[in-house]
């Protein structure tokens, strides 16, 4: 080979870092700050989804404009971009989920069979599927278009197990934890390498979303308290550290091109991605009719949490299609007085009871009437976009209140 497509070879692949500890830390650090910053600006900035939607895109078409045209691989740029295409991933399964009322369940399908596409017509044109030999245009292509897979079936999955199947991002967390465990410990006994990666980088996903989600969790809710805002800042500050740790130390650019070996672009790669699939349909599927059965085993559709001496004896109990919502419109009605006697801080932190209490209650809800739920699972985020809001207003957030009200009826 000679030296000049040796040094072009060198620059192109310096585009795609080296996977190292770090690696990984920073991956998950940029999935639970992308997911909060689309909160904020879903929620804070009152964008709603549809308007994250399309500044999140923009966002995402501008850092790959400028990773497609590096020379070489910068760490700024090229983390920055995986921060946005995390975020649109997350924001396309929203969409599925909240504006188009596409079931999780079938959102995890299809995303599948589109990841499990995407790898099979890369592999089909460039015989590899490694990330250490992204040297061209076509195969970093390829490349972003998977990862884009990866976090949108990352993200149906994780809220699959979390919410529909009510297990919490606590045990979902701990649940892919032990999941990237056997597979770090089957790449020892020589599961395919290029496997182990990706099987690894769609686990992220959801274990950043527990991580997210335990540090911001009030204590109540088994959390540590420390919000989502305060979150964001110490992982925002983790992600700048660990790129100029990058910047000065080179640690994470590989100082030649990595040409294809037999362990990367084959070595038993097909049927251990076969086998592994499998493996993953059958006891995906066993598993969630086993949940999905005990949960319907659970009737009565009140939560079991409630908080303590803070409930309202004003509130009446009533019935609808998803059975008695006495808690939820108990917590609104709350909300609704604070609202009223202009306690809006107050509001705020009794509006997060309702949010725990949906969320944990989706899984035995949902299924008993889809349409009904998706009708106050809709009047909830008003609510939560009213008062979170940068400069909440008491008119309107008693408006979102009282149609919340209106619709748990």
């Amino acid at each position: 080979m000679d030296t000049a497509l040796n040094n072009r070879n060198t620059a192109l692949f310096n585009k795609v870092p080296q996977v190292t500890f770090f690696f990984w830390i920073i991956k998950v650090l940029c999935t639970t700050v992308g997911e909060t910053f689309a909160d904020f600006l879903n929620v804070n900035l009152n964008f709603g989804l549809t308007g994250t939607s399309v500044v999140m895109g923009i966002l995402l078409l501008l850092a790959l404009f400028f990773q497609m045209r590096a020379k070489k691989y910068v760490p700024v740029i090229y983390w920055v971009t995986v921060v946005f295409i995390s975020v649109f991933g997350t924001l396309v399964t929203d969409i599925l989920t909240d504006k188009m009322g596409v079931p999780l369940e079938t959102s995890t399908i299809v995303f599948s069979v589109l990841l499990l596409l995407s790898f099979a017509l890369w592999y089909v044109k460039e015989k590899t599927l490694s990330i250490h030999s992204i040297y061209t245009m076509r195969r970093e292509f390829f490349y972003w278009l998977t990862v884009l897979f990866t976090f949108a079936l990352g993200t149906a999955a994780g809220d699959l197990m979390a919410e529909s199947l009510g297990l919490g991002y606590l045990v979902t967390g701990i649940i892919v934890a032990v999941i990237i465990l056997i597979v770090i410990v089957a790449r020892q006994l020589k599961l395919n390498a290029v496997l182990s990666f990706w099987i690894i980088y769609i686990m992220t996903r959801p274990l950043g979303a527990s991580i997210g989600d335990l540090l911001s969790q009030p204590t109540k809710y088994s959390g540590l308290g420390l919000g989502a805002t305060l979150t964001s800042v110490i992982f925002l500050a983790a992600i700048f550290a660990i790129i100029l740790y990058f910047s000065f130390t080179k640690k994470d650019i590989t100082e030649r091109a990595v040409v294809e070996t037999a362990d990367d672009a084959g070595n038993g790669l097909i049927w251990q991605t076969v086998i592994t699939v499998a493996v993953f349909v059958i006891v995906g599927i066993t598993s969630y009719y086993w949940r999905h059965a005990s949960l319907q085993k659970d009737v009565p559709a009140v939560p079991s949490t409630t908080i303590k001496g803070e409930t309202s004896k004003s509130a009446a109990a009533t019935t609808t299609p998803l059975g008695d919502l006495m808690i939820f419109t108990t917590i609104a009605a709350d909300t609704r007085q604070l609202v009223a006697a202009n306690k809006m801080d107050a509001a705020k932190t009794r509006v997060a009871d309702l949010e725990h209490e949906w969320d944990q209650a989706q899984g035995k809800l949902k299924p008993m009437n889809s349409a009904k739920w998706t009708q106050v699972d809709d009047a909830i985020d008003k609510v939560l976009r009213q008062l979170r809001g940068v400069n909440p207003t008491q008119q309107g957030c008693a408006a979102a209140l009282d149609a919340l009200l209106g619709v748990l009826k």
